[in-house]
Parts: C-alpha cells; structure tokens; sequence
C-alpha cells in the first residue's frame, strides 16, 4: 500500500505539468488533472502493485525511481521500463480498463502523483478536447516503445549499451547518471548481468566511456559511440 504524502500541493501540480504522457494538454484540462491527483510515497524495494490486479490509476514520478517489470513461469524476471521523474507506469491499463500486465516496484525511495482510474476515466469521458490532448502523448509513448524494440531486435550488445548511453541524455560534461541496479538495466536491455559487465569492460578498453563510480559513466567519444550503436564502426570487434 501506498502512505499518503510525500508531495506538496504546488509539486504536485508541477509534476502533472511536467509529466511527459500530458505535454501536449491545454492547461485547463491540466488543472483538472491536478485537482484529481493524490501523492504517494514509497520505500525503496517497496512493490507497488502486482501483475494482473486491477490498476488504481496513472502513476506520474515525481522523484526516485521505479521498475516495471514482468515475471515469467520460472520465475525469471524481465524489466520492461526504468521510470524516472516525469514518467507515467500503469497509464495503458488504466485508460483501457484492464488488469496490469506487469509488476511495478521502487528502486529507490520513490514520490509519485497518482490519476485515480475511475476519476481519470472521468475526466476522460467528460472532455473531447483532452482525449485529443493526450492521443498526441500518447503517440510519442507508441513511438518510445517501438525504439525500446528495435534496439532489443535490431542492435547487439555493445549497440544496445551504446544506444543507450546516448540516449541518457548526458550532462556538460559527457556524464550519464545510471538507472539503479546495474542488473536492472542489463534486464532492461535483454542482455545478463555477465554480459552487460563484459560489453561495458569492452568500451572502457576501447577509450569510449569510462566508469567513475558504480553508478556514473562519463562519454568520451560520442561521435564513435554514435556509430557503433548504429553498426558502423568496423573495429568495435562484433561478431
């Protein structure tokens, strides 16, 4: 269960506004949104809700970090999404209504803002314009994912890796803050933990990146980075 709190009104407003699903929402439908949002706060490890039960609503992060993730037969578990501030988990089931397809769980100590299902879907049935609104979000969603896949499908290891890195949008100064446990974000990238350690050993050896802390990587050289997560540097030793 969630603990009520965490958040105060004016961040609670800010992080609807900030919220990446709603970019493209006038801000009347927003302060409607806002006026139905509730905090919650959980512990890190903390599970938020299960695969297959019912969605309570739209989780938007406010801060920390949650996993979404699904768990197979034998027990095996497949991160899905890494959800950092600004992003939306459970929006699919609980604007169509169905169980949660995953699990979600907090990496770390988590604050999220919450969209009740039933008075979302209200204010989904009542407004035309925000069904509008949020098709545009929504479409960038579709987009996001189908980026996820073609990374997995399309792209090695080390392109994987690369990809990644780019796409973590880095400070000044070429450094990428990693999403949680260096597992989770093997699991994220179909890859295992042994593989993940050896391509990032391999792109530390080459002078591309190199590893600050366990939870830091600064880029050295993005524009080869560029071209290896793009399959077209010969001498980044792929099979």
């Amino acid at each position: 269960m969630s603990l009520p709190g965490g958040l105060a009104s004016t961040a609670i407003a800010a992080t609807v506004r900030g919220c990446r699903l709603f970019a493209e929402v006038k801000p009347e439908s927003l302060d409607r949104l806002v006026a139905i949002a509730r905090p919650c706060t959980f512990a890190k490890g903390q599970l938020i809700f299960r695969q297959e039960e019912q969605p309570p609503g739209v989780y938007i992060v406010g801060t920390g970090l949650v996993r979404v993730f699904k768990t197979g037969s034998g027990g095996k578990e497949h991160v899905l999404h890494l959800v950092g501030p600004g992003g939306t988990f459970a929006e699919v089931a609980a604007i169509g209504n169905f169980p949660c397809p995953a699990h979600a769980e907090a990496v770390t100590p988590t604050t999220c803002v919450l969209l009740p299902t039933d008075r979302f879907q209200q204010a989904l049935a009542e407004s035309h314009h925000l069904c509008l609104e949020m098709l545009t979000g929504m479409s960038f969603w579709v987009r996001h994912l189908v980026s996820l896949m073609e990374d997995v499908v399309l792209r090695d290891a080390i392109g994987r890796l690369a990809q990644f890195l780019l796409k973590s949008q880095p400070d000044a100064g070429g450094t990428v803050e990693l999403p949680g446990l260096k597992r989770y974000l093997a699991s994220h990238l179909n890859l295992t933990s042994e593989t993940f350690s050896r391509t990032l050993g391999r792109l530390v050896e080459s002078g591309l990146v190199v590893e600050l802390d366990g939870s830091h990587i600064q880029i050295r050289d993005p524009q080869r980075l560029r071209m290896i997560a793009e399959g077209q540097d010969p001498a980044s030793g792929r099979q």
